[in-house]
C-alpha cells in the first residue's frame, strides 16, 4: 500500500468512522477519497479506496 493510498485511507476512515453524518454524509466522504485517490494515487488507488471504505461503510450501516 502506498504511502498516498494510505493517508487517503486514513482521511476517509475518519470521517465514516467519527465525523458528524449530518454534516458529511458517508457517500460524500468515500467519493471525495476516491477522487483524492485517483488524483494523488496510483493508477488503480480510486477502485482500491472504493473497496476498502465502501467495505467500511456496509459494515457501520449494519450495526
Amino acid at each position: 500500500i502506498t504511502i498516498v493510498d494510505r493517508n487517503v485511507l486514513r482521511i476517509g476512515l475518519y470521517e465514516l468512522l467519527y465525523e458528524n453524518k449530518t454534516e458529511v454524509p458517508p457517500k460524500v466522504a468515500i467519493n471525495e477519497a476516491i477522487e483524492l485517490a485517483k488524483t494523488f494515487g496510483g493508477e488503480s488507488s480510486g477502485k482500491f479506496i472504493n473497496g476498502v471504505l465502501g467495505t467500511v461503510f456496509k459494515e457501520i450501516e449494519n450495526k
